[in-house]
């Protein structure tokens, strides 16, 4: 085979290998420099390739992966496939080409001027009333419908929503940038990642904060359509904290129908008055138990989620709608707790047809203006 033949090959596979993503960064693993040199002899290709870290755990897929897209080039026959490892130098090029070329200080992208990522934080009053089942079960709907969305379990003290997505892995580290796992297609950083089995996380204010600051400016996002936190419940340290790192996120707040809830459920959106947040609206969960025989017993209460939002849009002088109830319904938890959430294990429960429908209406876009430059210049006299 002639010289020109084979760069010919060379050139074919790797064109073929541009349609590999790599599994945690999910960008094609040319443009991030993964690919060190590709060489085919008699219908062999033999690809170098260059790990982030020793011993990824997807090593297996990216094997799967580039076997497939090189054999689809014709004449290949065998893919032979050598893992390497990233240098320091490397690793600080991936890090600098993920941040578009910017400076190794990190920034929170999403509080960035432009930033089209809308970000939802999950409130409530008080524990107990399933915010964080919300949270997964929005998460896992709107990616199902093609929105790139990431997950920010910020209650530190209470994290639960690994579990509740079935996340396993841990994430990976390139230099100081974090690659967070995802599953059913949603990007996850908790600090339960990062601990030692089950073991107590006993912070003060500040650590919080800087926690909170890490999983928004030290982790690779990429570009996310929306971002949900799953806030710990109350108007704390880092509800105070995410007004000052992401003012223009929106709150959610979730309640359920008792009026002991309600009452405090409405302290949680009260706060908005003071971070001049914008209320997307209010939840009601466990709204009601269906029985067998087709009625519906109100086990809290009823009327909570709305008389929270009628109170919320008094106090704020904007309409504060009541976006949904989610029916009592067992399969929530056992959802949450095999790691596949109501609305894409049981879409068609009362649960995950009332949740489903609360996604449509979040996943709507509403671009805004603030932090936008206009290009308006003060007219001369």
């Amino acid at each position: 085979m002639s010289a020109a033949a084979v760069n010919t090959d060379e050139q074919a596979v790797l064109t073929a290998l541009a349609s590999v993503n790599d599994p945690e960064i999910r960008r094609p693993i040319t443009e991030l420099g993964m690919v060190e040199s590709v060489k085919v002899d008699s219908g062999t290709a033999h690809v170098r390739i260059l790990l982030t870290v020793a011993g990824c755990p997807l090593k297996d897929t990216l094997r799967t992966d580039i076997t497939a897209a090189a054999t689809t080039v014709p004449g290949i026959t065998a893919v032979e496939i050598d893992f390497g490892v990233m240098s320091s130098d490397q690793r600080q090029d991936l890090q600098k080409r993920l941040r578009g070329g910017a400076a190794a200080e990190p920034v929170i992208p999403f509080a960035q001027p432009g930033s089209r990522t809308r970000v939802y934080a999950v409130a409530s009053g008080k524990g107990g009333v399933g915010k964080s089942s919300v949270t997964v079960n929005l998460a896992a709907a709107l990616a199902a419908r093609g929105l790139s969305v990431g997950v920010v379990d910020a209650d530190i003290y209470g994290h639960s929503v690994p579990r509740m997505l079935g996340v396993e892995g841990r994430p990976t580290q390139v230099e100081d940038m974090i690659m967070p796992p995802q599953s059913h297609g949603v990007k996850v950083i908790s600090i339960g990642m990062f601990t030692s089995g089950n073991a107590a996380v006993v912070w003060r204010g500040p650590m919080l904060h800087r926690a909170l600051q890490q999983f928004l400016a030290d982790v690779y996002w990429g570009d996310l359509d929306v971002l949900l936190l799953d806030l710990p419940p109350g108007t704390g340290d880092i509800a105070i904290s995410l007004a000052q790192l992401l003012p223009t996120a929106e709150i959610l707040v979730v309640t359920t129908p008792q009026a002991a809830a309600a009452e405090v459920a409405e302290r949680a959106g009260a706060i908005s008055l003071q971070t001049h947040q914008r209320l997307v609206g209010v939840i009601e969960n466990m709204s009601g138990l269906t029985l067998p025989d087709g009625t519906v017993l109100d086990v809290f209460g009823s009327g909570g989620g709305q008389t929270v939002a009628d109170s919320l849009t008094r106090l704020t002088g904007a309409q504060v709608p009541l976006l949904g109830q989610i029916p009592l319904d067992t399969g929530v938890r056992e959802a949450g707790d095999d790691g596949t959430p109501v609305v894409l294990s049981r879409p068609d429960s009362p649960a995950g047809k009332a949740l489903n429908a609360v996604a449509d209406r979040l996943a709507v876009r509403r671009d805004s203006l603030l932090g936008k430059s206009l290009g308006l210049s003060p007219a001369r006299k």
